[in-house]
């Protein structure tokens, strides 16, 4: 596997775990009113709802280029 092949797996992989982390999980809503931003989490879901999908689709599109290297390596 190519470096840069790992390198958008690894990112991918590690944004779809946070983003759902904090899509699904009450960390940034405590976080954000621990630190007094709570009035930032009006918007919170116009984000994360976007990167989350995002990075799914990196992750996707990582795995999918991983198959088709070692596709491509076995002929």
């Amino acid at each position: 596997m190519s470096d840069t092949n790992k390198k958008l797996l690894t990112t991918g992989i590690t944004g779809t775990v946070v983003a759902a982390l904090c899509c699904f999980t009450p960390v940034l809503v405590i976080l954000f009113g621990a630190i007094g931003l709570s009035a930032w989490l009006g918007w919170i879901n116009c984000v994360l709802f976007p990167a989350l999908g995002i990075f799914v689709l990196l992750t996707i599109y990582a795995v999918y280029q991983r198959s088709r290297q070692s596709e491509a390596s076995t002929d």
